[in-house]
C-alpha cells in the first residue's frame, strides 16, 4: 500500500521515496550550477562579461549558494527538518541567491533570472503544485528589488522595468504550469494506485471464487499451457499442475476435446471418464471473442451432480412424507387396531393367516414412513465427546439381551480408551441398523457378528463384520442408494440414513470387499479427533 501526501510532522520519514528521490535530483542540479557560478568567478571573470559588474560579490554568493547546497545535501541525508520545510527553505534560498548573482552579473541584461523559472518548476513539480504561486511571487519581488536597487545605484536604466516585469510574468506561467501539470501527475497516479489496488482485490476475489468453486477450472493460454487450477479439478485429475504446464502432456483425455473445440468451437456433449468411478462434464468458454486467447475449462463432476439431485428428490419426498405422515398412520392405526380385534375371535386359519398378512402389511407401511421421516435428523446432530469403549460394551450387551442371543454370538474387540465426537442418538441407530443387518443375514454361530476398532491415520475407524453371503459386485454400486434392497421384507433405507447421519457426524460409512471371503463388512471412519481431558461415557 501507498503511503499519502499527507503525512504528518512527527511521521515524515514515511514520506514516499520518490518525493525524497525527486529532491534529491532537484539538488544535483543545484550542486552543479553552484560549482559553475564559482567556475566563472575564479576563472572566466575577466574574460566574461558575465561576473564583471559585481565580482567579489559574484564569487562569494557563489561559494554561499554552493554551502547551501551541500547543506541540505546532509538535511536530505537525516531526514531533518520534515520534507516540507526542506524543500521551502531550498526555494527561497534559490530565489534569495540567484537574484543576487542576477545583481552582481549586470541584472536584467545578464538574463540569469531565468534560472529561476527551472527551481519554481522543480518546486510545482515535486511539491504537487502547492504554493507554488507563492514562491512565483517571491521570485518576482527578488527580482524587483534587485533592479530598483541597480536603478537606485545609476547601475541600470529605469525602462528596463518592462523586461523585469515580463520576466515576472513568466514566473507565474511557469508556476501555474506547473501547479496543472502537477495535479494531473497526482490525479494520474490516485487513479493508477486505484486501479492496481483494484486489481490486486479483483485478482485475490478470482482467486477465492476458483479455490471454493465446487466444480473443476482450468485456465489455458494460447499455446495450451495451463495458466490457473482450482483444487476441485486437482481432485477430478488426480494431479496437480504447475503454472505452465502443458496441457497436452499433463491431461492428453482433456487435451483432445480441447483440440476438438477449438478446431470445431463445438465440445462433446458426452461426459468424460476421468478416472475409475469419476466422470466429468466439459465445457470450454473462450476467454475473449478471439480464440487464440486461451480458455477457461469447467469440469462439472458427474457424481456430485448426481447426489444433488438425489438430495432434492429426498427433500421433495422429505416434505411429501411431513405432509401426508399423520394422514397415513391415522388410518394405518386404525386397520392395525381392527385387525387386532378381529383375531381376537374365532376363525379358521385361512382366515388368521390372511389377519396375519394385513397386519405383517401394516407394520411394514409404518416402518416406510417412520424411516423416511428420519432422513431429516441429520440436520439435528448434537455431537459429543465419547468413548466408543464403553459406548460399544454397553451397547453389546443391550443388542445382545433384545436379540436373545447366546453368548460368543456377538464378539467385541476394542481397546479403551478410544474417544470419538459423534451424536449418541444418531450413533446408536447406524450399530443397530448395521448389527441387524450383519445378524439377519449371518449364520448365528458363535463370532457371527464381530465390531473391532483400531486406530489409522490418527482417526478411529469401527469394523463390523458379519459371516453372511455378503454383497454382490453388482449390488455393491447401489449398496447405498436410497428404497434400494435385496430382502422383501426390508425398505431399502437403513444403509442410506446410516451413511446420512455419518456424513451428518463428519464420518465416513464404507462397504469393504472380503476379496473372496463370505460375509460383508461395513467400515465408520471418525473424524480426528484430540483426546479430551473428561469424555462422555
Amino acid at each position: 500500500m501507498r503511503i499519502v501526501d499527507k503525512v504528518p510532522e512527527e511521521m515524515d520519514f514515511l514520506r514516499p521515496i520518490e518525493h525524497w528521490r525527486s529532491l534529491f535530483y532537484f539538488n544535483l542540479y543545484r550542486l552543479t550550477l553552484a560549482g559553475l557560478m564559482i567556475f566563472l568567478a575564479t576563472h572566466l571573470s575577466e574574460n566574461w562579461s558575465i561576473s564583471n559588474r559585481h565580482p567579489t560579490l559574484f564569487a562569494n554568493a557563489s561559494i554561499t549558494y554552493l554551502t547551501l547546497v551541500i547543506a541540505s545535501l546532509v538535511a536530505m541525508w537525516f531526514r531533518f527538518p520534515r520534507f516540507n520545510w526542506q524543500l521551502a527553505g531550498q526555494i527561497i534560498s534559490d530565489i534569495v541567491l540567484l537574484s543576487v548573482i542576477s545583481y552582481a552579473s549586470g541584472g536584467i541584461q545578464s538574463n540569469l533570472g531565468l534560472l529561476l523559472l527551472i527551481s519554481l518548476t522543480a518546486a510545482g513539480l515535486i511539491s504537487h503544485g502547492k504554493i507554488t504561486l507563492f514562491f512565483a511571487a517571491i521570485a518576482s519581488i527578488g527580482m524587483l528589488l534587485a533592479h530598483g536597487l541597480a536603478v537606485l545605484l545609476n547601475e541600470a536604466s529605469s525602462p528596463q522595468f518592462v523586461q523585469v516585469g515580463l520576466l515576472c510574468m513568466s514566473y507565474f506561467a511557469v508556476a501555474w504550469l506547473a501547479h496543472i501539470l502537477a495535479k494531473y501527475a497526482v490525479d494520474s497516479q490516485q487513479l493508477a494506485q486505484q486501479r492496481g489496488q483494484d486489481l490486486v482485490s479483483m485478482s485475490e476475489a478470482n482467486r477465492l471464487v476458483m479455490r471454493d468453486m465446487q466444480g473443476g477450472v482450468l485456465v489455458v493460454d494460447e499455446q495450451g499451457e495451463i495458466v490457473q487450477m482450482n483444487p476441485c479439478a486437482e481432485r477430478l485429475l488426480h494431479h496437480a499442475a504447475q503454472k505452465g504446464a502443458d496441457l497436452a502432456s499433463m491431461f492428453p483425455l482433456l487435451y483432445d476435446q480441447y483440440a476438438l473445440w477449438k478446431r470445431s468451437g463445438m465440445s462433446s456433449r458426452e461426459t468424460l471418464q476421468l478416472d475409475v468411478g469419476i466422470q466429468a462434464r466439459l465445457r470450454f468458454v473462450a476467454i475473449s471473442p478471439n480464440e487464440a486467447r486461451g480458455a477457461v475449462i469447467f469440469l462439472e463432476d458427474m457424481q456430485q451432480v448426481r447426489a444433488e439431485a438425489q438430495q432434492i428428490k429426498l427433500a421433495a419426498l422429505g416434505r411429501l412424507t411431513v405432509n401426508i405422515a399423520h394422514e397415513v398412520r391415522n388410518p394405518l392405526s386404525a386397520i392395525s387396531h381392527a385387525t387386532e380385534l378381529l383375531q381376537e375371535d374365532n376363525m379358521s386359519e385361512q382366515q388368521k393367516r390372511l389377519l396375519h398378512i394385513v397386519m405383517d402389511n401394516t407394520q411394514r407401511i409404518n416402518q416406510i414412513v417412520h424411516d423416511v421421516m428420519q432422513l431429516n435428523r441429520r440436520d439435528r446432530a448434537l455431537p459429543e465427546i465419547l468413548d466408543l469403549a464403553v459406548l460399544l460394551k454397553n451397547f453389546m450387551e443391550e443388542f445382545a439381551q433384545t436379540e436373545k442371543l447366546a453368548t460368543g454370538i456377538c464378539i467385541l474387540e476394542c481397546t479403551s480408551p478410544c474417544y470419538v465426537t459423534f451424536d449418541r442418538g444418531h450413533l446408536n441407530q447406524i450399530l443397530w441398523n448395521l448389527c441387524r443387518n450383519g445378524l439377519r443375514h449371518g449364520q448365528r454361530k458363535m463370532g457371527s457378528l464381530s465390531l473391532v476398532t483400531k486406530h489409522q491415520n490418527d482417526q478411529v475407524v469401527l469394523l463390523i463384520q458379519d459371516d453372511g453371503k455378503g454383497v454382490s459386485k453388482e449390488d455393491e454400486v447401489r449398496l447405498f442408494e436410497p428404497f434400494f434392497t435385496t430382502s422383501t421384507e426390508g425398505t431399502g433405507l437403513g444403509l442410506y440414513i446410516a451413511k446420512e447421519l455419518c456424513e451428518a457426524n463428519n464420518a465416513q460409512l464404507r462397504y469393504i470387499s472380503m476379496l473372496g471371503q463370505s460375509g460383508a463388512c461395513f467400515s465408520i471412519i471418525f473424524g480426528e479427533l484430540h483426546e479430551p481431558n473428561e469424555p462422555s461415557n
